[in-house]
Parts: C-alpha cells; structure tokens; sequence
C-alpha cells in the first residue's frame, strides 16, 4: 500500500503560482511512477504531468506544457507541481497518484493509488 497526502493547494490571482506537493508513506516509493490528474468542476478527471520511477523522464498534458514542472525527491518520498502562469481554466481539485510501474503514463487506470486532492482556484 502507498498512502499518498497532497497539500499547498489555494487560491491565486490569474499569472500566479502554486506549488503542489505530494507525501508518499508506505511501501517503496522510489520504484514508482508518479501523476498528478485534476479535475475541473463539472468535468472529467484529466491528467495533468508524469515523471518516472527515477525522475529522468516526466510527461506533460498539452494545456500546461511549458508553465508546469513535475519533480521529485526519492529520499524524501515527496512528488512536487510547480505551476506558473496560472489561468482560470487551471481550476480544479489535483489529485495526486502512485502506480506499481516504473514508466510516467498519461491514462488514469495504471495508478494504484490515489491522494484526497487538494482544490486550486484562479481568480481572473
């Protein structure tokens, strides 16, 4: 099992930043991919970035590319989402996630685990 806790969601202005994090406790963490997906109030859940096992491969969704960096620290068990350039369409709960598998994914099903979320909110 891996239990996973995000935090440093909240609100921000439009242009602004956040920066999310993400605490994995519980079987080996480093020998797993990590996500992190959102979902957008009366949407679907839909991936937001990946990064592999090692931190040496990540994947971006085309809506944050270039304003979003996924992280992480294996000796701290933690996976991060610095997010820059906010816009309103980047509101949504983020979810982060954990899957038995060493390759960053873009597809919700491979990840075994999930975190409660954490809402972000842009204002305009």
């Amino acid at each position: 099992q891996v239990q996973l806790v995000e935090s440093g969601g909240g609100l921000v202005q439009a242009g602004g930043s956040l920066r999310l994090s993400c605490a994995a406790s519980g079987r080996t963490f480093s020998n797993a991919a990590m996500a992190w997906f959102r979902q957008p109030p009366g949407k679907e859940r839909e991936f937001v970035a990946a990064i592999s096992w090692s931190g040496g491969s990540t994947r971006y969704a085309d809506s944050v590319e270039g304003r979003f960096m996924i992280s992480r620290d294996n000796d701290k068990n933690t996976v991060s989402l610095q997010m820059n350039s906010l816009k309103p369409d980047d509101t949504a709960v983020y979810y982060c996630a954990a899957r038995s598998g060493p390759r960053a994914v873009v597809t919700a099903a491979p990840y075994d685990y999930w975190g409660q979320g954490t809402q972000v909110t842009v204002s305009s």
